[in-house]
């Protein structure tokens, strides 16, 4: 056997590429920015940023999410300001209520939830104003399994989301994502690039050394590296254990619908550019990875429950959201230290050793968006 390459150093350290990739790649792509409980009642809005650019989701009357440019017509104000004033979501990002309309705080021009320009003060019957033609910049919106994605390219630009998911909502039908709602929520920033975070997730040679306790719950992670994992039918955990939590029990009970093997085995999956699933028979953990910088990404982690199950009494998902916490913790200081080792003089480019081949899909998946050799020494 032999070692492959990784992607060279520049697409973990330069400025040039990281804004190449933001262009090609989240401003071309289906980006995954929410959940769909986020904008919950005609009127609510959500800001997301997707590419450096901020978006809102706005619910409209007739319950249908679209997404605008957060930019008015007019003089190119934010609709909804992010500054020190604004409300905010729990992942940090403006939200609210219009009302019934998107007023601009700057001189009032006021569009309907839908986007179309409604009034413009003192300029109704000016004969230049067409409001036809004044309407919100709007981007592609669309839902899979109560997760909200966008896209800024034009409609003949890009995939379909469907395809864009691929063979994972197949691999993923029984569990009833679209039902689920959030129970805990974390938001992380790392120091590390995007994506030193996804090939993290698409490999488990690490699982051993970085992660002790979750070993311990699945001993399949630490056996020949991680290299025999069969990922379609699903992770055995130890014996007696079926969930991720420490003691890998839980009160909690399983998603009605699942098959045998979905009832005590674990499923993940890695839809690019930034969507992370890791699937247990009673809970779901989701990632949403927000690259900032070359060096930064803020990563949002919502763990989804079955609303019967909160809705009992003794409802608690801490079980759960304290391994996934120390788990997630145990993988960006590993992937931060990654980051630092790769600033080395010495450091051109790494290797994926043959346990760790489904993360060599990222350098077909980038060469192929960005148009480039991911092994060039130097990347132009």
């Amino acid at each position: 056997m032999t070692l492959e390459r990784t992607l060279n150093r520049d697409f973990y350290l330069s400025p040039e590429i990281f804004a190449r990739e933001r262009e090609r790649i989240f401003a071309r792509e289906w980006v995954l920015v929410a959940r769909d409980e986020q904008v919950p009642s005609p009127g609510d809005y959500l800001v997301v940023d997707v590419a450096g650019e901020s978006i809102l989701l706005v619910r409209g009357r007739d319950a249908a999410l679209r997404g605008f440019f957060n930019v008015c017509r007019h003089r190119g104000s934010q609709l909804v300001l992010d500054d020190a004033d604004a409300t905010r979501s729990s992942d940090g990002t403006p939200c609210g209520s219009f009302g019934s309309g998107i007023k601009c705080p700057y001189h009032a021009w006021t569009y309907t939830l839908e986007g179309t320009l409604r009034t413009a003060p003192f300029l109704e019957e000016d004969v230049d104003i067409r409001k036809a033609d004044l309407g919100l910049h709007e981007v592609s919106v669309d839902t899979w399994g109560g997760f909200v994605f966008v896209r800024l390219a034009g409609e003949g630009d890009a995939r379909t989301l469907h395809a864009q998911l691929g063979d994972a909502a197949e691999r993923v039908r029984r569990y009833p994502l679209a039902e689920l709602r959030t129970g805990r929520q974390f938001v992380y920033e790392v120091e590390a690039n995007w994506k030193v975070i996804l090939e993290n997730y698409n490999e488990c040679y690490h699982c051993g050394p970085v992660h002790p306790e979750l070993c311990r719950v699945v001993p399949a992670f630490r056996t020949q590296g991680g290299g025999e994992l069969d990922w379609e039918r699903g992770i055995p955990h130890r014996d007696g254990a079926w969930t991720f939590t420490a003691s890998g029990t839980s009160e909690r009970a399983p998603f009605d619908g699942l098959d045998e093997d979905e009832r005590v085995r674990h499923k993940g999956e890695l839809i690019y550019p930034n969507f992370m699933l890791s699937l247990s028979a009673e809970h779901v953990t989701a990632y949403r990875v927000r690259p900032r910088s070359p060096s930064h990404t803020t990563i949002v982690c919502d763990l989804l429950f079955h609303p019967s199950e909160m809705a009992k009494p003794r409802f608690d998902p801490a079980d759960a959201a304290d391994f996934w916490d120390l788990v997630n913790r145990q993988d960006w200081k590993i992937c931060e230290g990654v980051q630092r080792g790769m600033q080395s003089r010495v450091f051109k480019h790494g290797y994926y050793a043959p346990m760790e081949s489904a993360s060599l899909d990222i350098r077909r998946y980038i060469g192929d968006r960005l148009g480039v050799d991911p092994l060039a020494p130097r990347v132009e």
